[in-house]
């Protein structure tokens, strides 16, 4: 079988590619209203939600970054990795039930329209979309930043596309992803997510086994090797020490909780029941599918250092090369058509919550209504975030020469910095005001723009979305304490005492 290894690869690709344009077509006949379009109208079931939480969380940010990352850097990520399952459970026993409940009573669509609703302000509700938009950029860049290097690695290792270059797979990954989501909206997401979150628990597991056996002495030699040779990089902490790796930490741990993508699959919900089904299927399916970021990057840095493999022209090309060299074709295939499922469906839920800024928050905040036709609207901002959004890839991988997981934190740096307060405190204590709110946001897109804007460098490589996020957390909690409390809707106030 292995001299069909790459006919293999592309056949399961090409059949996703095919898989991808159908689910498209199908769901723009089931997508007729912009509820439809930004939230699935609210009916989704608890086995499709908690799918496609805990896979449009892992996506092209961990099953490409994830994999790069450990192999530059050691086991530093594995903190960014093991704490998100901590991340879902403060998520939804603290935020999820309320989420929906305003969703519920006050017909919202998006998270803009959740703190709208919480703080009564529309300058709250700007910020919180102008900060979506931001993080988008970084996080969908992401996206097709991986689907592109996966998809050069494949393409590249046949005869006639050997020299295909990255702005071509880019061009090619944002035409099908274009298509793909202008056609479906939420509703083609979250069902690719079905599928590609069984994929990606069973790949996960098959993945990790078959990194087990590359080396004679299993996973043993493994560390035997890593210790040997390069005895930091397998030490708790990895390459980037104690600061960074805690800094991830608190970064990852309570800052699934300001994802945006998230929070809005807490409302398609059929029923506020279905949490209790949502959240044990979430950590399950994340933590055998997570194994895949630690295993592949760990067994790559081993073939390097121990002379087996050459050393990778870049830190991201560890899990393709992994999978093109090691894993069984039919594995490979599968795990390569799963990925591409996870980084579109991912790429989808964020050009649904960036389209969702643009024609439905960010002119209800400025004029007090959204646009008209929202649907056909929403469709044209999803192609010009795509097209900004694979400019924004390109220079960062040329122009700054920026890794997959890198960009991946600095968009969930950014929502987690400006939202967690908002979102995490303020749904759970009466007291949040909106000033609280607008100063929180302010400064942690401040904190965030300005180390990267000037490359500013922080000690101990401490994570630049931690250090916003703190900050934006004690002025959230100093500004609400010092003001007066105001009494809360009726609705939202009989919602915060659940």
């Amino acid at each position: 079988m292995e001299e069909y290894r790459q006919a293999i690869i592309l056949g399961c690709v090409a059949l996703y590619m095919v898989m991808c344009i159908w689910v498209g077509l199908w769901a723009m006949r089931r997508t007729k209203s912009a509820g439809d379009f930004f939230v699935a109208g609210r009916g989704l079931g608890p086995v499709v939600v908690s799918l496609a939480v805990f896979s449009s969380t892992l996506s092209g940010f961990g099953f490409v970054g994830g994999p790069g990352l450990v192999y530059a850097t050691g086991l530093s990520s594995i903190w960014m990795a093991v704490c998100s399952a901590l991340g879902y459970a403060t998520g939804f026993y603290l935020i999820s039930k309320r989420i929906r409940m305003v969703a519920e009573v006050r017909d919202t669509m998006s998270l803009p329209d959740v703190v709208f609703a919480r703080y009564g302000s529309e300058t709250a509700r700007l910020l919180t979309a102008g900060t979506i938009l931001l993080g988008v950029l970084g996080y969908l860049a992401t996206q097709i930043l991986a689907m592109a290097l996966v998809l050069q690695s494949v393409l590249s290792a046949t005869e006639v596309l050997a020299d295909i270059s990255l702005l071509a797979c880019v061009l090619l990954s944002s035409a099908v992803l274009i298509f793909y989501c202008v056609t479906g909206g939420i509703i083609a997401s979250v069902y690719t997510d079905l599928v590609q979150g069984i994929v990606m628990i069973v790949s996960g597991a098959l993945v990790v086994m078959t990194a087990a056996t590359v080396f004679d002495g299993g996973l043993a030699e493994v560390s035997q090797i890593l210790l040997e040779k390069d005895g930091e990089s397998i030490m708790p902490f990895g390459t980037l020490g104690t600061m960074a790796s805690l800094s991830w930490f608190f970064l990852f741990g309570l800052g699934l909780a300001g994802q945006p993508h998230v929070a809005t699959k807490m409302m398609m919900n059929r029923n506020l029941s279905d949490n209790r089904v949502i959240l044990p299927m979430t950590i399950f399916g994340y933590a055998i599918a997570a194994m895949l970021w630690i295993s592949v990057g760990v067994v790559m840095r081993a073939l390097v250092l121990g002379d087996v493999a050459m050393p990778l022209g870049a830190p991201d090309e560890a899990a393709p090369a992994f999978l093109s060299t090691y894993a069984h074709p039919l594995l490979a295939g599968i795990v390569f058509a799963g990925l591409f499922a996870a980084i579109m469906s991912t790429a989808d839920g964020f050009l649904n919550i960036g389209a969702a800024a643009i024609i439905h928050d960010i002119p209800k905040a400025i004029r007090g209504r959204s646009l008209d036709n929202e649907l056909f609207w929403a469709r044209i901002a999803t192609v010009g975030l795509s097209v900004l959004s694979a400019g924004f890839a390109l220079y960062s991988y040329y122009g700054s020469n920026a890794l997959v997981a890198i960009l991946g934190a600095f968009g969930w740096g950014t929502f987690a910095a400006a939202l967690v307060p908002v979102v995490l405190i303020g749904l759970n204590w009466k007291q949040a005001s909106a000033r609280a709110a607008i100063v929180a946001i302010s400064s942690s897109l401040v904190i965030n723009l300005s180390i990267q804007l000037f490359s500013i460098t922080i000690p101990y490589a401490i994570s630049p979305g931690f250090l916003a996020m703190l900050t934006s957390m004690i002025l959230f909690i100093g500004v609400s304490l010092m003001e007066k409390p105001k009494q809360l809707p009726k609705d939202i106030d009989r919602i915060m005492d659940l």
